[in-house]
């Protein structure tokens, strides 16, 4: 290239999923049948009334023109209800709540407005590889702190304290965790809530699973003390089935929402105005809803644990969220390249566990985004290719 690439560029690599999704293609496009249960990508719908306000809305001429950057007031209210309904958290639609395109976005926007150049930013291993990313590409220095099962995919604050933490600026959390379903609990939130009030560090909850399998809604600003320090991330894209519409949230005290709008107003014109309109409705969907929905994940799950199964990898069962994460076996000599095998050999794609960090190289995670009859055919594949391959497991 005649123009040479700004240095932050060479922090980072092509995003793996963006990677896999163009070698997948490339296989389709070559004849393959290829399943894809790498990607946590809802496949059912939004709800009905969500997809109807969005046609009603879009027919009117006043939805086309740009919008408010900090969102239409029924979207702000919206959620303020949803957060006062499911996690018992009241927020200020005016000042506490910031609608995003998307909570990885918003992780940018965070990033920007609170990383300076060698700031550090502790991240969990493993850990969904966007806090890393995004830490490079604002200059920080990642501070990883280990999760395993052996602390339960817990923080051991403890020993994060015996580190220098006088330089860092923010520590993501994720609960309920991707990629091992762990769920939260009140009793951490507050650990960590006291830990980052000791430490002066911006906690930041990112908070897209707690409606997937799970009913025990916990939010971060439920905790005494939490609004002194603490940002929470949600989206639409995992709880209402609405990935591609790209709509999320920021929440928080007013002075740090003051802030991350400074980056975002500076970034983005605003979403589609009858986008906002139908995120509002489906934010008022009954609970009934989201038990039809998950649902259809139950029935999926108990496939997708007897592939586990197959493949010999032990997995906790009380895990949450749209995939199931589980050891592969000792006989495997390595998970990456056991994952490859797979997907070239009999056109499944699995996720190795290696992308979140250190601390998931023995694992692999299986989506539910697909209906049962595509993971009945995958489990066949993977059936037939343990019956050819057992001398080399």
């Amino acid at each position: 290239m005649k123009v040479k690439p700004a240095e932050r560029t060479n922090s980072v690599q092509e995003y793996y999923f963006s990677q896999k999704l163009k070698q997948i293609d490339q296989m389709r496009k070559s004849g393959a049948d290829v399943i894809n249960l790498g990607i946590g990508s809802p496949d059912q719908p939004p709800s009905e009334s969500t997809i109807e306000t969005l046609y009603s809305e879009a027919l009117k001429p006043s939805s086309h023109g740009y919008q408010s950057y900090i969102g239409i007031p029924a979207l702000r209210n919206a959620f303020a209800k949803w957060y006062k309904t499911y996690f018992n958290v009241t927020l200020d639609p005016e000042s506490e709540i910031l609608p995003l395109m998307g909570s990885k976005e918003g992780i940018m926007h965070i990033s920007m407005a609170f990383v300076n150049p060698g700031d550090e930013v502790l991240v969990p291993n493993p850990g969904y590889p966007t806090y890393s990313s995004i830490t490079k590409l604002v200059g920080g220095n990642i501070k990883y702190y280990d999760l395993n099962e052996k602390n339960g995919w817990m923080p051991d604050i403890q020993k994060i304290e015996e580190d220098d933490l006088k330089n860092v600026k923010i520590m993501w959390i994720n609960y309920p965790h991707m990629p091992s379903g762990t769920k939260g609990s009140y009793k951490l939130f507050e650990q960590l809530t006291a830990f980052a009030l000791k430490h002066d560090i911006l906690l930041c909850n990112d908070n897209p699973y707690s409606f997937i399998l799970n009913k025990e809604y916990i939010s971060l600003l439920a905790v005494d003390g939490a609004r002194e320090i603490a940002l929470e991330l949600n989206s639409l894209s995992k709880s209402h089935n609405m990935a591609g519409w790209r709509v999320g949230m920021a929440a928080g005290h007013k002075e740090y929402i003051s802030t991350v709008l400074k980056v975002k107003s500076n970034m983005d014109s605003g979403m589609f105005r009858a986008m906002q309109a139908a995120a509002a409705e489906a934010l008022s969907n009954p609970p009934a809803w989201y038990d039809k929905v998950n649902s259809h994940y139950m029935s999926r799950r108990k496939i997708v644990e007897e592939i586990m199964v197959l493949l010999g990898c032990r997995y906790d069962k009380n895990q949450v969220g749209l995939f199931v994460w589980g050891r592969i076996p000792d006989t495997i000599k390595e998970c990456e390249g056991f994952v490859e095998d797979v997907l070239t050999k009999v056109k499944v794609f699995l996720t190795p566990g290696f992308i979140f960090g250190s601390n998931g190289e023995r694992y692999i995670r299986i989506s539910l985004c697909a209906d049962e009859a595509t993971l009945s055919e995958a489990k066949k594949r993977i059936v037939n290719y343990l019956i050819e391959n057992t001398g080399d497991r």
